[in-house]
């Protein structure tokens, strides 16, 4: 019952049964502390997990490898990875899943550098890497735009692992890898390699698909985002959310319009996908780019208030500034500053919107009132990977 609730999205019932179970003096095997310690992370309370942390201490039951994986788990997905390194350290008997386990808590803290030690660290403690560890290391080395230590990687999972081609997982990752360091051809050769190896003529998961459109999107390759797209609606591919937000921002910067409109329209009436802030940002952002302000003001007019963002307003203030349109650009300026006041961007898109008119004294009221808050713009950075 406990394993059930936990699969069916019920977390909390599984709690409800470890403790009925725990009350009525039913013994307590590894499997139910398993299943619930998977339960405590997707209810996201990390008060629960650190109770079931205490009890699993008080039982016996931390020298077991997969109790210990399950709370190096828990931890890491409530995003304390100091305690789940803690954990994975006292584990007597270490193996692959628990180290996984660490390594995705990594990953989604973004500390590639922990990530790739503790693949260096594996080695050490003689754990073998499954596709999960292989996965983990891609990401890290994405993370990091290592580019030469992930083709090393692709290198030992072609040697090791032998039905790459129907891994949709591994292949989608390697797929991002290489467009995010900027290399679309390596991208595509994966993307071509991993249809070859699909049965149903070649087709594809829309997943692997979705990272090929994203990779050439990141990539200033826009026209091969639309003919992808349409590829794979031939393919017969239904598309998901992540896939109309990356071909309705391609129209936007190839300045097809219409386009751009139809594969909107087409989420919801087509394909049934109700739009969310990130499409609606991304429509706005392409009539504004192609200087529709007033239709990109009565889309967002019409709009539920729930599907404001930042971005969505930051889109049309920055329209509004290029096309010298004050009386939006303070609508919007508002509008986004209502939702996050400490936004420094729109402070400084702002007051180059009021230079252009010569509002000297309100860009001294701009300035004076950010030196008080003492907000600062985040500044960007690059780096890419040197060899010696």
């Amino acid at each position: 019952m406990i394993s059930d609730f936990y699969r069916h999205g019920f977390p909390d019932f599984s709690l409800m049964a470890l403790s009925f179970m725990h009350s009525n003096g039913v013994p307590i095997d590894t499997y139910a502390l398993c299943s619930s310690l998977s339960a405590c992370s997707l209810v996201q309370n990390v008060v629960y997990g650190k109770q079931m942390h205490a009890f699993v201490g008080k039982s016996g039951w931390l020298c077991s490898v997969f109790v210990g994986s399950a709370i190096v788990d828990m931890y890491a997905k409530n995003s304390l990875i100091n305690d789940a390194v803690k954990v994975f350290d006292e584990i007597p008997v270490k193996n692959t899943v628990c180290a996984n386990a660490l390594l995705a808590g990594y990953g989604d803290a973004s500390m590639w550098f922990d990530g790739l030690e503790l693949l260096r660290k594996m080695h050490v403690l003689d754990l073998k890497y499954d596709r999960f560890t292989l996965s983990a290391s891609l990401r890290a080395c994405t993370g990091l735009s290592a580019i030469a230590l992930g083709k090393q990687v692709h290198a030992y999972l072609l040697r090791t692992v032998y039905d790459i081609s129907s891994d949709v997982h591994l292949q989608s990752t390697l797929i991002e890898m290489y467009g995010k360091s900027g290399m679309v051809e390596k991208a595509w050769n994966v993307f071509v390699f991993a249809g070859l190896g699909q049965k149903e003529d070649g087709k594809r998961d829309i997943i692997m698909w979705t990272s090929m459109l994203s990779a050439y999107g990141r990539n200033g390759c826009y026209i091969r985002v639309i003919e992808l797209y349409n590829q794979m609606l031939m393919e017969g591919i239904k598309p998901d959310r992540v896939a109309f937000v990356t071909v309705i921002s391609a129209c936007g910067h190839t300045g097809q319009v219409n386009l751009g409109v139809k594969y909107f329209d087409s989420m919801q009436s087509v394909f049934g996908l109700e739009p969310g802030q990130e499409h609606y940002s991304c429509l706005v952002d392409l009539l504004c780019r192609s200087g529709e302000l007033e239709k990109a003001w009565k889309l967002v007019s019409g709009m539920k208030s729930s599907d404001y963002n930042v971005p969505l307003w930051g889109a049309l203030l920055r329209a509004c500034l290029e096309h010298g349109n004050i009386k939006l650009g303070n609508l919007a300026a508002r509008r986004a500053l209502e939702l996050d006041p400490t936004n420094a961007g729109i402070f400084v898109m702002l007051s180059n919107l009021y230079s252009g008119f010569g509002l000297w004294n309100e860009i001294e009221h701009l300035r004076e009132f950010v030196r008080r808050e003492g907000l600062h713009k985040g500044v960007g950075c690059s780096w890419i990977e040197t060899t010696s």
